[in-house]
């Protein structure tokens, strides 16, 4: 979720977590092979945008893939309505 700017000058980095559980859910967005710029999914997951958390970037292992644009874009949209910026 955190931008190039951000993850620079941060330790940490802004995420919301994935789940491989596809039932219906408040503030859930699908993420597929698809909606991906690069990278790739093992399964169909998707973004639990009502779980924003920070973590530190020495911890992470590897990366996965990124997701396009678009869809970081309703991500982001859903997380400002959740949060009452629009």
């Amino acid at each position: 979720m955190s931008n190039n700017g951000y993850n620079r000058r941060s330790e940490d980095f802004i995420a919301v977590p994935l789940t491989s559980n596809l039932k219906l859910r408040d503030y859930a967005i699908s993420v597929t092979n698809r909606e991906l710029e690069r990278g790739k999914l093992i399964v169909d997951s998707k973004a639990k945008v009502d779980r924003v958390f920070s973590v530190s970037q020495r911890l992470v292992r590897m990366k996965i893939g990124r997701v396009k644009t678009e869809v970081h874009e309703r991500i982001t949209e859903i997380l400002s309505n959740l949060i009452g910026l629009q």
